[in-house]
């Protein structure tokens, strides 16, 4: 790598703005990937046409970025909310689908109310993934969702209906998750409203950036070490020329697949309002569980799915990866152990790395300061 790239890179690794552009604001994805450093290792390490991969993408910033920047992309998650979540960025709606959701939030909006009779609600409420919204803090909320999710029956396409949803989720997160005290059903009912037109608008403005190339984008929803086994790698023309992706990080729990409501007790509701399946622990979603201390099946996990990462990129193609580690002392050797492994050789300027403080921590964490998984380590691969 040379100092220009090395310093360009830097330099988008270290911006600490608020995500923002695009689709990027439609959830607050946990550990959100940096919209500025995705484009800047795509700038860096791909041309327009070009393939790219991301095979951990937990909320699509890389697949979004990519899409806006005349690349095909890959992205690909064993998170159903992810896929979720990633397909909506991506996915303009027409512009009867977009009307039809305005339609809906001016409509229906009004007449979202806690007490709604157990007719209208009932059968739309799963109770295995609302679990702890019977809470006092989330409990009226949960009404109020149940009801927006049953007024989607009136939209007319899976598209416009699945937009919509994510309109809610969007909402439900701001008004449930970390919340220290419960929301007001006005105060729901507005940001509702208001992140309804900042949706479409975001929705309309990548449309019509897309329009300007080609570029495609696949969503997949599958285990990382079986991407190899995926319809769009079949032929072995079609190779990424560059990864872009932050991995689960070694030792480090993250709620990928939980919000926490009411004193931090967990609740897979985002499942719920998106339709989606859970049904795993945080141990599925991390690569093992972060009371192992020596983290060998993480290790065991990440070479394997590296190794298919390896099997369906282009030789000479680039990874880069931001990664952080409970104790970098000697898991970053172990990673860097697994990579070579994997069949990458490590391209840095020197001795020199680039790490940076994680940005936009939950206060939670926040509280804890600066601890070792606070960090975060650019790596950048070439595959051999």
């Amino acid at each position: 790598m040379n100092s220009d790239t090395f310093s360009f890179l830097t330099e988008a690794a270290l911006d600490r703005t608020p995500v923002s552009g695009w689709t990027h604001n439609f959830y607050r994805y946990p550990a959100r990937f940096s919209p500025r450093f995705a484009a800047a290792a795509i700038d860096c390490f791909s041309s327009p046409g070009d393939l790219i991969l991301d095979p951990y993408m937990g909320g699509g910033t890389v697949v979004v970025e990519g899409l806006a920047a005349g690349r095909n992309v890959v992205g690909n998650d064993l998170n159903s909310l992810a896929a979720f979540i990633t397909r909506i960025k991506v996915t303009p709606l027409t512009p009867l689908e977009a009307s039809a959701v305005a339609q809906w939030a001016a409509r229906e909006i009004p007449d979202f109310r806690y007490f709604r009779s157990a007719t209208d609600v009932v059968p739309f409420i799963d109770a295995e993934k609302t679990r702890n919204l019977s809470l006092v803090r989330a409990r009226f909320i949960k009404k109020v969702v149940a009801a927006a999710l049953a007024s989607l029956t009136s939209l007319p396409t899976a598209n416009a209906r699945d937009f919509a949803r994510c309109i809610i989720l969007r909402t439900s997160q701001w008004a449930l998750d970390g919340r220290k005290s419960h929301t007001p059903l006005e105060e729901f009912r507005t940001r509702l409203a208001l992140l309804t037109d900042e949706m479409l608008k975001a929705n309309r403005e990548l449309g019509e950036q897309l329009k300007l190339s080609s570029a495609r984008a696949t969503v997949l929803n599958v285990d990382a070490s079986r991407l190899d086994k995926s319809r769009v790698f079949a032929s072995t023309e079609n190779r990424a020329s560059l990864v872009v992706t932050s991995p689960p990080y070694p030792g480090v729990h993250v709620l990928y697949h939980r919000w926490q409501v009411d004193g931090r007790r967990e609740t897979p509701a985002p499942y719920w309002i998106a339709g989606c399946n859970d049904g795993q622990g945080a141990s599925y979603y991390n690569f093992g569980d972060r009371r192992e201390t020596a983290a060998d099946t993480y290790f065991e996990r990440s070479l394997a799915t590296l190794t298919v990462i390896r099997r369906v990129m282009r030789d000479g193609g680039h990874i880069v990866q931001l990664v952080a580690f409970n104790r970098p002392e000697d898991q970053l050797p172990r990673y860097l152990k697994n990579m070579r492994a994997a069949g990458f050789v490590e391209n840095k300027l020197g001795n020199s790395r680039i790490w940076r403080e994680v940005p936009n921590r939950k206060w939670h964490a926040a509280l804890k300061g600066k601890t070792s998984s606070s960090r975060e380590v650019v790596l950048v691969h070439r595959a051999v």
